[in-house]
């Protein structure tokens, strides 16, 4: 959803948008009160990039601590079925362990906040500043 390219000019300008469109549907969902969605998301991705099973067994656990565990400090909204599914797959975690909860709630954003994103004055705002930022360019 959020990545970057290996290093070209046209490159780096994209993925210093996508940082500033990612920050800025961040600070919007903070503003709806659903931010564990992101930040969970996130920390999904950087749970799939450990290589050392043990570092994977503390990420896994402070990731189902802290978003899908029920009544969890920052609890994402997920079916009983895949709370505890995945609550199973996390006594063995494995790089691959969150990917079915990870694409729920991608799904959720998809199809709930980021269409409320793109209609939001601060979506509107990001947009006109990459437009401007693009014509001085090609001046």
């Amino acid at each position: 959803m959020w990545g970057c390219g290996n290093g070209s000019s046209q490159e780096e300008n994209h993925c210093e948008q996508r940082a500033d469109g990612l920050a800025a549907f961040r600070t919007f969902l903070k503003t709806e009160f659903s931010d564990e969605n992101i930040k969970f998301w996130l920390a999904c991705e950087d749970y799939k990039k450990m290589k050392s099973p043990a570092k994977m067994m503390s990420k896994a656990n402070k990731i189902y601590k802290e978003f899908i565990e029920v009544h969890a400090p920052r609890e994402v909204n997920i079916d009983h079925r895949t709370r505890e599914e995945t609550k199973q797959r996390l006594l063995e975690p494995t790089s691959n362990s969150l990917n079915e909860v990870q694409a729920k709630v991608h799904s959720l954003m998809e199809k709930d906040s980021y269409p409320r994103f793109i209609r939001s004055k601060m979506y509107q705002d990001l947009l006109n500043r990459a437009q401007t930022h693009c014509q001085r360019k090609s001046v």
